[in-house]
């Protein structure tokens, strides 16, 4: 699946890249590897939640969700092995492409009092992860279908080796850091 984001960061962001931090080589400029969407909806013994979640994640990345299962039993949150505790979506190439896009074109500004997104937020390896409070933002949901309110975690991993250098892709590529 071909992306108009993917020819942009081709065309405008890898030679401002290579211009502004001397790479020799086009493969050493840092890119896009993968994109995961993680969605926790807790120890809902309420299926419709689960399933809520799994509707609206398939609608915001274009892709069907897989549902994540605890691991061991603890008893004081009252959760049991195997139990669904959420659902998770990882997007790679176009599709990843175009779901960037549209975070930072469309959902990211719709975000109530948005300043901009933590610049704080990169794990040390070029990886960036930042959460959203409902899914209310992207414009493919349903607003009067909405039954529960449902957050996520969005985790952008890169070829980056350092934050510095993933902090440079993301800002070429449009993400607004707050200052």
């Amino acid at each position: 699946m071909k992306s108009v984001f993917y020819d942009y960061y081709l065309n405008d962001v890898v030679p401002k890249l290579m211009q502004k931090r001397a790479y020799k080589n086009r493969l050493e400029v840092p890119r896009l590897t993968k994109i995961v969407v993680n969605s926790g909806v807790g120890t809902a013994k309420d299926r419709e939640v689960i399933t809520e979640a799994v509707s609206t994640l398939g609608i915001i990345t274009g892709q069907r969700p897989v549902v994540t299962k605890s691991r061991k039993s603890i008893s004081n949150f009252k959760l049991r092995e195997g139990m669904s505790v959420g659902v998770c979506v990882t997007l790679r190439g176009g599709a990843m492409y175009n779901f960037v896009y549209r975070l930072i074109n469309v959902a990211l500004p719709r975000v109530r009092d948005f300043r901009g997104v933590p610049a704080s937020a990169f794990d040390g390896a070029g990886n960036y992860s930042m959460g959203l409070p409902d899914q209310s933002v992207f414009t493919e949901i349903e607003l009067d279908k909405v039954k529960h309110t449902i957050g996520m975690n969005i985790s952008i991993v890169t070829t980056a080796r350092t934050d510095a250098e993933a902090r440079d892709l993301l800002a070429l590529l449009g993400v607004p850091f707050a200052s």
